[in-house]
């Protein structure tokens, strides 16, 4: 009953309070950000969500852009700006995605979208992390984010496609909100950028 109905009650109520709560920081944010980033505060990326439809994510844009010839050989980690790096570690480059939770594209707690380059390179037991949507925060961001493996990251994910309640999102809203104001663990603060993920072959190392 929860994850067809009061799930996405909860999304939705949790959302809009949350963008209305956030609106000052919001706004400031996005000045900021047009200053660094030469008038483009936001970052959009086509993901694939619930049963790998494709849709488009936002966040708070981190990373220079590659159009640049002198930095386009630049790998990820040189491109994040200073702004960028305390947004990432504080997590508050995501606060755009609430509205992609109250287009009912993403969920607040999930799994998190991955690059479409990656559907293709799934067994079947990985692809059933597009069983859910997508979520803002999830049980892998929880226990470990970018610096536990991918074959952690997947068994995370799975257990919560296999266990959803409202029980299992609240511990993890919690316990986000809790390391994001406590800083409860350092490495939910961390500016490793994940890997690629280059399929199931991938995770024997």
């Amino acid at each position: 009953m929860y994850e067809r109905f009061g799930k996405r009650f909860f999304d939705i109520i949790s959302a809009a309070a949350g963008l209305i709560i956030l609106s000052p920081l919001f706004v400031f944010l996005i000045l900021i950000l047009c200053l660094v980033n030469k008038g483009k505060p936001f970052f959009f990326q086509s993901r694939p969500g619930l049963f790998c439809k494709i849709f488009v994510i936002i966040k708070f844009k981190t990373m220079l852009d590659l159009n640049d010839s002198s930095i386009d050989e630049l790998p990820d980690q040189d491109r994040i700006t200073s702004i960028g790096k305390l947004l990432r570690r504080t997590s508050l480059d995501e606060i755009p995605q609430l509205w992609n939770v109250l287009k009912g594209d993403m969920s607040l707690v999930g799994p998190r979208p991955l690059l479409i380059e990656y559907l293709s390179r799934y067994d079947q037991n990985q692809l059933r992390r597009h069983d859910v949507k997508p979520g803002i925060t999830g049980w892998a961001q929880v226990n470990g984010r970018n610096e536990i493996s991918w074959q952690e990251k997947f068994k995370y994910d799975l257990y919560y496609v296999d266990n959803p309640s409202l029980l299992l999102d609240l511990q993890i809203i919690i316990t986000t909100i809790q390391n994001l104001i406590f800083r409860k663990k350092h490495d939910f603060y961390s500016n490793k950028i994940m890997e690629e993920f280059t399929g199931s072959s991938s995770l024997i190392n």
